[in-house]
């Protein structure tokens, strides 16, 4: 389920009487009157104001200590500092050393970019000094801007990364802008139609129970009554880069949204299915620009010595809208609208930086894509076609250092990629309801301005005979496949009737419930995937502390078998600390060497951040005609190997045997 959908929820907020608002609507589409901007610098602060919004900034350091909007002083926390109530940071370390800093980015020095009655740009920037060198000051230039219109009900928000030659080498596994909201004032929180209810508060947390790990809490006696004995959990309300572009917070007195809109996914790391956090109990509300979240400690921007590295990070648009109805309803769905505006503008004429490349300084790519796969070659039909970083096939999901530039085919498999930056790059593509991934062997040189016409493409995935089974959808996610109800106290109600069920908390462990000493076994032919095959191969627990490896078997019978090479499929929609070992008809797993292994793969940790899909992973396991019975069950034993705890494990996508090639 995208983002963009509607589910009615009742909630609570408290109440501020002394605030008021003005009786109709405040949309950045409706101001007529608007006021001219104005600009005030001292040494401490500097506020942009248009009449709707002023924004407050911290003079040099570029953080944010306030928000005002319609007669509310400010919208962040009043009992944060005043740099830690809208801020930018990364987290980042020196290779070698291990040890991960965070660093807010505190600029130093303050510049005016552009100051007219209908815009106003400026400027916050630190440059890295050689000479700190083994400081623990990160080796990056920093340039954080803002932006703000006449007559806007937000601003806008960009910053730009530097890492010079000759600079030492640098890791960088997180970059974001996060605002820390009123908590007495937002309680009610949107990301989706069907994810937005009112929340528990920090002080809801800080006496609740401390689960698994320290952000998932059982809330034992919350100041809202009906939120008792449900879990909280930040990793609950995640979502996918191609899904995520608007979430926020709405207070209900005054009525007032505050939304991160995010109107293009180009900066952002991990290509579209990559999951990351938005809003969550705090009241924050974040713009992740990327982060080793459902993807491990091996992803992320790596720089190496002497590396040259420059990125822009957004800009996103931070809106603001009222209204005096007392449902959530009108301001998110006037937050969507505001989006597919931002989305169309897109890019921003008006962003300044030389960095930032405007529509005539970009390129378009246009094709068809086919899929070869049985049969003649057939469109291939809300595929997902994209231009990123030059390198291997697959490589754009672990793409951090560059953009990238994504759509949807059409019914007949045709797409147009557009307002792609200048430079060289691969096209990737993926295609539901078919495993593996597409790239064109053809580097593609975008151009300012070129309009590429590449004409007709043919995908000819991973196939060696035809199918004598399958389980699941080759969909990249392990959705269709049995995800359980929660344990009983364990319930967090937005998912209780949801399609994204597999959101509540420790699910895991209900694999031991349903299997409490022998593994699963799926019957090719009999059984159900939706209802056999449990959602996630994870660890049993034995005891109390104690996790064990699991070995799940499939059973089936073949008629005839050729002597030539059978070919098993394995795709994974995620992996944690994970080693699978493959047996053919051999029951004493363990005893005999296995006949694959994928050896340890994966730290995404999907399973406990409540995910249904991370990195994709295909093995192809060659089975000889040999090791295959005729008129006799035949069993294939997977067996995921590691364990310890509860969230070692991986989430099939798809499982397929093929016959020889014919």
């Amino acid at each position: 389920m995208g983002c963009f959908g509607f589910m009615f929820s009742f909630f609570f907020f408290f109440v501020d009487s002394t605030t008021a608002i003005p009786s109709h609507r405040v949309l950045q589409s409706n101001v007529t009157a608007a006021s001219p901007l104005q600009l005030h610098v001292s040494p401490g602060i500097v506020e942009i104001d248009n009449g709707i919004v002023k924004l407050s900034l911290i003079n040099p350091t570029g953080q944010i200590a306030g928000v005002s909007y319609h007669g509310i002083g400010n919208i962040l926390e009043p009992e944060f500092k005043d740099s830690q109530r809208g801020y930018w940071d990364i987290g980042w370390d020196a290779p070698g050393i291990g040890k991960n800093v965070i660093d807010p980015l505190n600029c130093k020095e303050f510049k005016i970019i552009a100051q007219t009655n209908d815009q106003i740009e400026v400027s916050f920037t630190i440059k890295w000094n050689p000479a700190s060198a083994g400081q623990n000051v990160v080796p990056l230039n920093v340039d954080k801007r803002y932006i703000m219109l006449r007559g806007s009900s937000g601003f806008y928000a960009y910053a730009i990364f530097e890492h010079l030659e000759g600079w030492p080498a640098l890791n960088i596994d997180r970059a974001r802008l996060a605002f820390k909201l009123d908590k007495k004032r937002f309680r009610y929180m949107a990301i989706s139609d069907e994810r937005q209810r009112t929340m528990p508060t920090e002080d809801d947390r800080k006496f609740g129970k401390v689960l698994a790990y320290k952000e998932a809490v059982l809330l034992t006696n919350p100041s809202d009554p009906t939120l008792k004995g449900e879990v909280d959990d930040k990793y609950q309300y995640s979502c996918d880069n191609k899904d995520s572009h608007v979430h926020g917070w709405i207070s209900s007195s005054p009525h007032v949204g505050f939304w991160v809109i995010t109107p293009s996914d180009e900066f952002r790391a991990g290509g579209p299915l990559k999951p990351d956090l938005t809003s969550h109990v705090g009241p924050t509300s974040l713009s992740i620009f990327f982060s080793d979240h459902y993807a491990g400690p091996a992803f992320g921007v790596f720089l190496q010595n002497k590396e040259q590295w420059k990125k822009v990070f957004g800009p996103i648009f931070l809106y603001l809208n009222s209204d005096t109805a007392t449902q959530p309803t009108t301001l998110w769905q006037d937050a969507k609208k505001q989006t597919a505006a931002e989305i169309a503008k897109w890019p921003y004429e008006f962003a300044l930086s030389p960095d930032f490349p405007h529509s005539k300084q970009r390129g378009s790519l246009r094709g068809r894509l086919f899929v070869h796969d049985v049969g003649p070659p057939k469109p291939a039909r809300s595929a997902y076609v994209g231009l990123a970083p030059p390198r291997n096939v697959g490589s754009w999901q672990d793409n951090y250092k560059g953009y990238q530039f994504w759509t949807e085919t059409g019914q007949d498999g045709s797409f147009t990629i557009t307002n792609v930056r200048a430079g060289t790059y691969n096209l990737y593509a993926w295609v539901p309801g078919i495993i593996g991934d597409f790239k064109h062997n053809v580097d593609i040189i975008i151009k300012p301005g070129s309009v590429i016409q590449i004409g007709n493409l043919v995908y000819n995935p991973p196939r060696n005979g035809p199918t004598l089974w399958e389980i699941g959808i080759p969909d990249r996610t392990a959705s269709e496949f049995y995800v359980p109800d929660p344990a009983p106290g364990l319930v967090n109600k937005l998912y209780l009737k949801s399609t994204q069920k597999f959101r509540q908390y420790g699910l895991w462990d209900r694999y031991t419930d349903l299997y409490p000493k022998n593994d699963l076994i799926y019957t090719v032919g009999v059984s159900n995937y939706a209802k056999d095959w449990f959602f996630a191969h994870v660890t049993r627990r034995a005891d109390k502390n104690i996790y064990v490896p699991t070995t799940w078997q499939i059973s089936f019978n073949l008629r005839t078998v050729s002597r030539g090479s059978y070919t098993l499929r394995i795709a994974l929609a995620a992996a944690h600390n994970a080693q699978l070992q493959v047996w053919i008809n051999e029951a004493n797993t363990g005893v005999k060497p296995p006949h694959f292994t994928t050896g340890r793969i994966g730290r995404e940790n999907a399973i406990a951040r409540h995910g249904i899909h991370a990195r994709y992973w295909l093995f192809s396991v060659n089975v000889p005609g040999s090791q295959l019975l005729i008129n006799r069950t035949n069993k294939i034993y997977i067996k995921q190997l590691d364990a310890g705890t509860p969230f070692p494990g991986v989430m099939y996508d798809y499982i397929r045997l093929e016959a020889p090639s014919t």
